[in-house]
């Protein structure tokens, strides 16, 4: 799996348990091209965890997708998004 540099990862919170990979990726095309998408399911009843990330070709896509889209209603829920943080520098 080869990482551009430029691209980060979104984070997608308070994401209806409706929403699919498909949805999602249709939802944050209008912003640019959409790389990766990982809508996480609990492991134990394998419903939506209710967030997912995604990733797109260019940090600017990116930046217009959070631009816009953030605090966006989408499937009756508002929208939370962001750069995802990467897991290790939480640990420091």
């Amino acid at each position: 799996l080869t990482h551009s540099s430029s691209a980060m990862t979104l984070y997608v919170g308070n994401l209806s348990f409706k929403a699919t990979t498909e949805t999602v990726t249709e939802f944050f095309a209008a912003y640019g091209e959409v790389t990766r998408v990982a809508v996480p399911v609990d492991r134990e009843t394998g419903r939506l965890r209710g967030f997912a990330f995604v990733e797109m070709a260019s940090a600017d896509q990116e930046e217009a997708a959070i631009a816009n889209l953030d605090g966006v209603e989408w499937m009756g829920r508002p929208l939370k998004i962001n750069k995802a943080k990467p897991r290790a520098a939480s640990l420091s």
